[in-house]
């Protein structure tokens, strides 16, 4: 195993197989995944601070097994931040998990080189109580795409902002799209799960040949999942600027409202990492309004 130790403002992280190949599909390394995470860093981490990060991690790559890592590794070094919290419905029984939280780019740097691919983020901070967030998953049903969750986005949109919320958009990375916006006027996750439900229920009464807001199998073919339950305090989302592990560096990517209006084919709104680190020079962080 190749080894170097890199200053990061200040910090020795150790980084290892900077060439091992992630993505085979096109030889995307984890040098590469390091370059990405590092150079969008100023506009990931904002989104990233006080919160718990859930990883998952990919040592062999996007085609070797998956690790869905809560709790901090064996050997995290010490000046990695984590918090304690409750662990409610763990699937290893745990009472309580040592979260780690990403406050900076060596903590970020550290946790790309242990192949976490892909950071997700719950709807609450750490520093406070109650949730933040509230957000909207739309999941296409085959032969449904994001051509169809952009449809059920601008049905959405109107029905939040008549409720006082500024809805926001962006790529999953993989099949569908998210509208998150920020919680303000609720104290606590289950009321925003049971406004969120609301708002999925009434939209499936409207359009229900596109929209369903159960996750029964068989109901969801050709339509778009409003999945509300993304909202519960124990369930976590793809952060924004996150990689996915698809066969191209593909990254959950913030989208405009003009965006969600044009789209009109499945790859649309498909964004590499290069393509991201663009976006950002040429808009900055769409997302900035819900920090």
């Amino acid at each position: 195993m190749t080894k170097i130790a890199v200053d990061v403002e200040g910090i020795s992280v150790v980084l290892s197989n900077l060439e091992k190949v992630l993505y085979p599909e096109v030889g995307f390394t984890k040098g590469q995944v390091l370059d990405y995470y590092t150079r969008v860093a100023p506009v990931l981490l904002p989104h990233l601070a006080e919160r718990a990060v859930t990883r998952k991690r990919y040592p062999d790559g996007v085609q070797g097994q998956v690790f869905f890592e809560k709790n901090a590794p064996r050997g995290t070094p010490p000046w990695v931040r984590t918090v304690n919290l409750p662990s409610p419905g763990s699937s290893k029984n745990r009472e309580t998990i040592d979260y780690v939280v990403v406050q900076d780019l060596a903590t970020l740097v550290w946790t790309a080189n242990l192949a976490s691919l892909e950071l997700h983020t719950h709807m609450w901070r750490v520093d406070r109580d109650g949730p933040d967030l509230i957000v909207f998953d739309l999941d296409p049903g085959e032969p449904a795409t994001i051509v169809e969750c952009c449809q059920v986005a601008q049905l959405l949109r109107p029905l939040l902002e008549a409720d006082g919320l500024s809805p926001l958009a962006k790529t999953s990375g993989s099949k569908g799209m998210q509208l998150y916006a920020r919680a303000d006027g609720f104290d606590s996750s289950e009321q925003t799960s049971a406004y969120a439900k609301g708002v999925a229920q009434r939209l499936e009464k409207e359009h229900p040949d596109l929209v369903v807001h159960r996750m029964t199998k068989s109901l969801r073919p050709g339509k778009v999942l409003v999945d509300w339950s993304q909202n519960s305090a124990a369930k976590t989302t793809v952060s924004v600027y996150s990689l996915r592990a698809r066969p191209r560096p593909t990254v959950s990517t913030p989208i405009t409202w003009e965006e969600v209006e044009g789209c009109r084919r499945a790859d649309d709104l498909v964004f590499t990492s290069d393509d991201v680190l663009g976006r950002v020079a040429r808009h900055g962080d769409l997302f900035a309004p819900l920090l």
